[in-house]
Parts: C-alpha cells; sequence; structure tokens
C-alpha cells in the first residue's frame, strides 16, 4: 500500500496573501516545509500537492509564473531529499463551476489518476490544510485530513468545528509538527 500525503500549497508549503502568490519572488517557503518534505520522502511516504490557482484564471500570474514557482518549490524540498510526486492545480475562478476547485475533491482524483493508486490508498492517505475548503476536500475522497496554523490555518482552527466531517481533524502549528507526529506513527 502506497503511504500518500497530499499538501495544500499555499499557508502549508510557502506563506500565503490574500493579494496571492503571484511570482517567483513572492513564493516564499514556510521555515521547515521543505525539509518536512524531505524526511517524509525519506521515509517512504509518496507526498503531492493539491492547489487552487485561481489567480490563473484571474490573469494575476501566468501559466510561466505558475511553472516557475512550482519549479522553486520543488527545488527546496529536493536540497532536504524531498519530491512531489505530482502538483495538481485548479486554474479556474470560483464561478467556473469545474469539478477540481477544492473543496470538490477532483484534484485529489487528478492525484490518484496520475500516480495509478487505488481508492484504499486515498482512503488512507492524508490531506493537510490551513483552510476548511483543503479538509473538505480531502473528506469528500477519503482522505484523513489535519489542519495547520500556518497560513489561514489559525482562522480556520476557530471555524473547524462549524463542519462535522471534518471537526476531529488534529491540527498541528505547521507541516514539520504534522511530519513529527505522522512518522512517529509509522
Amino acid at each position: 500500500m502506497t503511504r500518500l500525503i497530499i499538501l495544500d500549497r499555499d499557508g502549508v508549503l510557502n506563506q500565503d496573501s490574500d493579494a496571492y502568490i503571484k511570482s517567483v519572488e513572492e513564493w516564499i517557503a514556510i521555515a521547515g516545509s521543505a525539509e518536512a518534505v524531505g524526511r517524509l520522502c525519506d521515509a517512504g511516504v509518496t507526498v503531492a500537492v493539491a492547489t487552487n490557482q485561481s489567480g490563473l484564471a484571474r490573469g494575476y500570474f501566468s501559466q510561466a509564473d505558475l511553472d516557475a514557482m512550482h519549479e522553486k518549490m520543488s527545488r527546496l524540498a529536493a536540497e532536504y531529499g524531498g519530491h512531489f510526486a505530482h502538483i495538481a492545480w485548479c486554474p479556474h475562478g470560483p464561478d467556473d463551476h469545474c469539478d477540481c476547485r477544492k473543496p470538490l475533491p477532483g484534484l485529489i482524483e487528478q492525484i490518484r489518476a496520475a500516480l495509478n493508486l487505488p481508492q484504499a490508498d486515498i482512503d488512507n492517505a492524508w490531506m493537510i490544510g490551513d483552510s476548511l475548503r483543503d479538509l473538505q476536500a480531502g473528506h469528500s475522497a477519503g482522505c484523513h485530513t489535519a489542519l495547520v496554523r500556518t497560513g489561514k490555518g489559525l482562522n480556520s482552527e476557530a471555524k473547524l468545528a462549524s463542519d462535522a466531517s471534518i471537526a476531529d481533524s488534529p491540527v498541528f502549528d505547521d507541516l514539520a509538527a504534522f511530519t513529527d507526529w505522522y512518522l512517529d506513527t509509522l
């Protein structure tokens, strides 16, 4: 069975901004996040990313800008032995009625298909995010869910009890703290 961790990007791997992360210069890693990806990979865990990127639809940045951000993210993780098995992103705006924008589970389905995983692996996977929509997408796909307090996480934590389907999700200070906990369970 594949051990899979699916990460939201903005607010989990890198600092978030209400004005969107629009360039590689604005993409700033959260301390310890690249190291955490490396530690997960060193333990034989498959790591993927599922991220809403409506800034594409809104014209805030180009596909080339997004590719450059993901290249930087991958390069930083690689410095610690980390690798993203797949990066899935939703390029749509909230009014586009797609099936991939979180809280819908489409990005997780894209990851499952790209990695050729059975649903049982998704059912044992973890979706880590800083917003309720990240956790709702994970829950809808069948994943375990966990919230981090980085990014929008502190505000999301206050609202966690409002959704019974994810209310019992464990909460961690950051991806590094989740990784410590997760690796201790293996």
